[in-house]
């Protein structure tokens, strides 16, 4: 972090995103003007068997930090939301559709502007596919690929930054943008080529083992749902989701509940309150188990 940023002092709290009180001392602390929000369980498979723990975190925490970047009257709060939201088939893609829902929705009802970004996977991120195939081959291999025809799309670390401060600046609040991320990879091509830069053959030097879909994974993401209506920009990179709409009082009459299913650990209540957000989510959640970590989803 400090090579990122030399010279610039960046102070750190370790604190749960989903503690209020942690969260409203951060903001007296440091009254920021601009809140990028990020934070949230990622692993696909890992979720798929804690409900309890990817609604609080991934909503109720997203609700929390808006909720303080509203009352120490932040100008933009930009959410960092993922192609996994988009007619989700695990509990991650749901818990941050809700969120996606909640800041949209929140932005009629604050001085703050609510902006989110959706997009897919960043090369070279923490759990990033590449890094993995790296110490694979490194090791002799296998490679291990879930699917032979997985596709994801790919964006580096660099892009996605400047897309979404460019999207925070054009943002009035309330949009839902969606950053064009070309053409998806295979995953198995991923592989393949990166064993070949590697100065090895695969199938000869280095294995690429297919061990099929894990918990909640999907083969193709999408970037944006059949009822939205993308619109242009002015940044080729950057295109604008008109989304579905939610009744406040509704929202969060719901949102109690989740609260309330999270704090009296009701899985049934947490799962009818998150199909009541996102209809489209239609899986149901794994019986808690043994997760294999390794592999891109």
């Amino acid at each position: 972090m400090a090579e990122l940023a030399a010279g610039i002092p960046l102070p750190i709290h370790l604190s749960d995103v989903a503690d209020p009180v942690a969260v409203q001392r951060a903001f007296e602390i440091h009254r920021p003007q601009i809140v990028f929000h990020a934070a949230a369980y990622k692993q696909v498979p890992l979720l798929e068997s804690q409900l309890r723990e990817a609604v609080r975190n991934n909503v109720l925490g997203t609700k929390v930090v808006a909720q303080a970047a509203n009352s120490f009257g932040c100008s933009e709060f930009i959410f960092i939301s993922t192609d996994k939201a988009v007619n989700p088939a695990n509990l991650m893609g749901a818990s941050k559709r809700v969120a996606e829902i909640y800041c949209q929705n929140f932005n009629q009802h604050s001085a703050t502007r609510f902006i989110t970004v959706r997009f897919g996977n960043v090369l070279g991120s923490a759990g990033s596919v590449v890094p993995l195939f790296q110490r694979q081959i490194s090791a002799g291999g296998p490679v291990t690929v879930t699917h032979p025809d997985m596709e994801r799309y790919f964006m580096t670390i660099r892009e996605a930054c400047q897309l979404i401060m460019q999207a925070a600046v054009i943002g009035k609040g309330g949009e839902i943008f969606v950053l064009d991320m070309d053409k998806p990879v295979r995953i198995g091509f991923l592989a393949d080529q990166m064993i070949r830069l590697s100065g090895k053959t695969p199938g000869e030097d280095i294995e690429i083992v297919y061990t099929g879909l894990r918990p909640g994974e999907k083969l193709r993401e999408e970037l944006f749902h059949a009822g939205e209506e993308l619109e242009e920009t002015g940044n080729e990179k950057i295109l604008l989701a008109r989304c579905r709409q939610v009744e406040w009082r509704q929202l969060n009459e719901k949102l109690v509940e989740l609260e309330c299913g999270c704090g009296e650990y009701d899985d049934q209540v947490l799962m009818q309150a998150l199909r009541w957000f996102v209809p489209e989510y239609a899986a149901e959640p794994v019986a808690s188990a043994p997760v294999d970590l390794a592999g891109a989803s």
